[in-house]
Formats: structure tokens, C-alpha cells, sequence
């Protein structure tokens, strides 16, 4: 058992219940708090986690609640709420509906635990994590997003399979933002110390990095309602694990950017050393001339979601 005493999840959907799994399974916490607005839904969820314990042989205690009491004493909080995008649903839609609910949970969070490190999983994620630590008021170093470390590791099981090699051999990054303009660093990618550049022709990397960026909807088209939960689920925890056994660990996360990559007042997908304290140092890598270029439309991206959203909350 680690030296963390509780961890929060909020929302109890698919990802929500399913990393409250993984986290207890791990033996991250004494106590494990499942947090929805949805009476019963996080209490099932949790008795049905807690019940697997004498078979899996795990210590955390299970919790569900409707109540933001649930947050208080959690040093460690992943935010999973919010809509994911409907036919019929702008874009502008997405973006003011998952803020109002960010909001809500920010304010309850500055509240009920304001020493936690906050983990935002709730998309546009690059956007929710910047809206959250506005609102929220906390310390940028202890809110950031899930964002490189899901696509990274999408990004290196496809490179695995189209060379045939162990996945955990492919050393790589994606950087920018969870979405369109997301970009996977081919120049840094690497098995085991060789290039991925030589291994690769160009146009088989290309076809890589597409299907890295299509990489949740190529699984949302598949299942045909609903969308990814169980590799997204295994990058919050890795995170969460980060966090509460200070691992010091070096994992592209969406985070605040104080003039790094020539960026300000944005939160994008950079490499970041992970430990107790949330962020921790932000590393600035050699982008090849197009990387830094895609980077910048990036930054762009997210500029222009922020923009909109802050004519559209009034903020």
C-alpha cells in the first residue's frame, strides 16, 4: 500500500467505473471514492469493484456516492464526467455543456479538496484542463490531462504491429492536442534505440500516423454507440500511479505552458516528469521543422476552442 490515503473518481460511466477498477486492483489508496449524479450508479459500481477484493486481493475500500462530500481527504482526483459529442451536437454545443459540468466539479474540488492533484479526462481535454485550473483557482502543476499518454500509446501499439516487435520496445511521443491536430514525433520514435525512420518507409508511416489521429473514432465507428474506455482507462491509471508513488515518471501529459515551445496560456500535449506534485518540469524536445509546425497549428486549435467558449460562457 502506497503512502496515499484516498484517490476520487469522477463520473461513473464506462472510463469512470472502469479505472476505479484498475485503481483498486492496483492498491493505490486506502480508499477509493466513485462519484456520479446518477443515484445507485456509483454505489453499484463500487459494491460490484469491493466484492471482486477477496478474489483479486486488493486492500482499497470502494466507495459510491452522489455527493461532493465524497471528495473530501482525496489527494489524488480523476475528473471522467461529461458528454461525449452526439449527432446532432456542434462542436460549440461540446464545449459549453462539458464546461458548465467542469465547472460545477472545479468549484466543489477548490472546496472539498484543495491540496488534490486533479487528472482531466473529460474532452476537449486540452480546453477542460485549462477551463478547470481557471476556475478552479488551483496551482497549474497539480491540474493536467490525459492527452499524449492515451494517443502515445496508441500510437506505439500501431508502430508494434506493423513491425511485428513487443509494444513495450516502441520509445515514442505524441505531442499537441487529443484530436485532429494531434502530432506523433516521428523524428523521437524509436525500437529499443533504432529509429523508427529506418524501419519504415514513408508513406507506411504516414498511414501511422493517420490512423494514430483517427485512432478513438476508427474504435467509436466500430462498437457503433459508445466509445473507448479500456485503453483510455489504463492511461489515467498509469497516470494515477505516477502521481501517488512519485514516480518521477516522464509522460506526455496536456499541460500549462509558461513560454515552452513558444507557447503561453495554453494547455497542449507536451513530455512532462510526473511525481507527488502533479507537473513537475516540462521538457522542450528538438521538433524537426514540419513537427514544429504541426505543433504550432496545434496551439491554434486549442487558441480557437478557448476563444470560442470564452464568448460563450462570457468568461
Amino acid at each position: 500500500m502506497s503512502g496515499i490515503t484516498k484517490i476520487a473518481v469522477l463520473g461513473a460511466g464506462n472510463i469512470g467505473g472502469t479505472l476505479a477498477q484498475r485503481l483498486a486492483e492496483a492498491d493505490l489508496a486506502q480508499e477509493l471514492a466513485l462519484i456520479d449524479i446518477i443515484e445507485g450508479l456509483p454505489q453499484g459500481k463500487a459494491l460490484d469493484i469491493q466484492q471482486s477484493a477477496p478474489i483479486v486481493g486488493f486492500s482499497t475500500r470502494v466507495t459510491g456516492s452522489t455527493s461532493f462530500d465524497a471528495l473530501a481527504g482525496a489527494e489524488v482526483i480523476v475528473e471522467t464526467a461529461g458528454l461525449a459529442r452526439k449527432p446532432g451536437m456542434s462542436r460549440s454545443d461540446l464545449l459549453t455543456k462539458n464546461a458548465d459540468i467542469i465547472r460545477a466539479h472545479a468549484l466543489a474540488i477548490k472546496e472539498k479538496a484543495p491540496n488534490a492533484v486533479v487528472i482531466v479526462v473529460t474532452n476537449p481535454v486540452d480546453v477542460m484542463s485549462f477551463w478547470f485550473r481557471k476556475v478552479s483557482g488551483l496551482p497549474s502543476a497539480r491540474v493536467f490531462g490525459e492527452s499524449g499518454s492515451l494517443d502515445t500509446a496508441r500510437f506505439r501499439w500501431f508502430v508494434a504491429e506493423a513491425l511485428r516487435v513487443a509494444p513495450r520496445d516502441v520509445i515514442g511521443f505524441v505531442l499537441g492536442t487529443h484530436g485532429d491536430t494531434m502530432v506523433p514525433i516521428l523524428s523521437l520514435t524509436s525500437v529499443n534505440g533504432v529509429p523508427l525512420t529506418r524501419l519504415l518507409p514513408p508513406e507506411k508511416l504516414q498511414a501511422i500516423v493517420t490512423r494514430t489521429k483517427n485512432g478513438g473514432g476508427e474504435i467509436v465507428n466500430l462498437l457503433k454507440a459508445g466509445s473507448a474506455y479500456y485503453a483510455p482507462s489504463a492511461s489515467q491509471a498509469e497516470l494515477v500511479r505516477a502521481v501517488a508513488h512519485d514516480e518521477h515518471r516522464l509522460i506526455p501529459v496536456t499541460t500549462a505552458l509558461n513560454g515552452e515551445y513558444g507557447q503561453r496560456d495554453v494547455y497542449l500535449g507536451v513530455p512532462a516528469r510526473i511525481g507527488r506534485a502533479g507537473v513537475e518540469t516540462v521538457y522542450e524536445v528538438e521538433l524537426t521543422a514540419p513537427e514544429r509546425t504541426a505543433f504550432e497549428a496545434s496551439a491554434k486549435a486549442v487558441r480557437d476552442d478557448l476563444e470560442t467558449l470564452a464568448k460563450l460562457s462570457g468568461a
